[in-house]
Parts: structure tokens; sequence; C-alpha cells
């Protein structure tokens, strides 16, 4: 587990940059934003569907199963175009994503923290970061009415917040790497 961040400390560094920079462009400008991430989704769909249709057509040709990966594609590219076509509900459908996901990074953050804590000291602001995930995930899961706007701005807020603590953490990681020689 400590080999996952010891000799990453720069990647984790840069994953917290990431999301700063993305806080602060989401605060500041939420509508853009909040499109940006419909759009991308979007593209990632549609894409996703066409290979997946890809897929199932090779797999017809060479005897595999098929059916699955033909409904896959399908269901991709009916998402992707939701996405492009109604953005509304794509940013509907993409609160409640983020809430999933909020969630669940949140507890494996906390449970990779709670891993770390005999090894290296700071591993409470991994649980912070954890807890913000939650967090985010309950305010978006309850109050998804509110507006897709305000997900952007939650999202800015908890990005800033989020990438503030890992990059912390980051410095903590690398100064206990030098300080044990681990590579």
């Amino acid at each position: 587990m400590v080999g996952s961040y010891n000799g990453n400390w720069w990647a984790l560094g840069l994953r917290a940059a990431s999301a700063i920079i993305f806080g602060v462009i989401a605060l500041t400008m939420p509508g853009a934003a909040l499109a940006a991430i419909v759009i991308l989704f979007g593209v990632y769909a549609f894409a996703d569907g066409i290979f997946s249709i890809i897929a199932a057509f090779r797999g017809v040709q060479s005897g595999d199963r098929w059916g699955a990966m033909l409904i896959m594609g399908l269901v991709s590219i009916a998402a992707g175009l939701v996405a492009f076509l109604a953005p509304g509900i794509g940013a509907l459908a993409l609160v409640y994503l983020v809430a999933g996901w909020a969630l669940i990074t949140g507890a494996f953050e906390i449970a990779a923290a709670i891993r770390l804590r005999k090894i290296i000291e700071g591993e409470w602001m991994l649980i912070i970061g954890g807890i913000l995930s939650i967090v985010l995930a309950i305010l978006i899961a309850v109050f998804p009415g509110v507006g897709a706007i305000t997900l952007a701005f939650w999202l800015g807020a908890y990005a800033l917040v989020y990438g503030i603590v890992n990059l912390v953490l980051a410095f903590k990681v690398r100064r206990w790497t030098h300080a044990h020689a681990v590579t």
C-alpha cells in the first residue's frame, strides 16, 4: 500500500494541482465547466458506443458472443446523443453519476488512510479528502433539484479544497519518502 503513494508523490501532487485548477475554473465559470463536462461525457459515451458496436461486429465474424456488446454500444450511443441533444437531462444524469463517484471515492480514500495510519504521518488528510467526497455525494443526492450550475459550484469548491489537502499530503509523502530512502 505504501508503494502506491511513496514513489509517486509527484503523481499525487499533479492530481492535486489538477483538482485545484478545475476547482478555480468551476467556481469562476460554472456554466462553462458544466457544459464542458456534459459535452465531454457525450463525446466519451458516443465514442465508446461506436467502439462497442465495432467489437460486437468483430465478435460476429469470429463466432464470439456479441449481443451484450451490441446492446452496450447502442445504449452508449443513446447516452451520448442525449448529452448532445438534451443537455439538461445529461446534466441531471451527471448529477447522480458524480454523487455515486464521490461516495465510492470517499469510501476508498478513508479505507486507504486507515491502512496507512501506522506507516506514515498525515494520513488524516486523506481521511479529510474522503470525508469531503462523501459529503459532496450526500449534498448532491439530497439536493439534485438545486440545479446543475450549483453542481458546478459544489464540484469547484470540493475540487479546490480536495486539491489543497492532497497537495499538502503529496509533500508529506515526499518528505516521508526521502526520510526513509524509499524509491
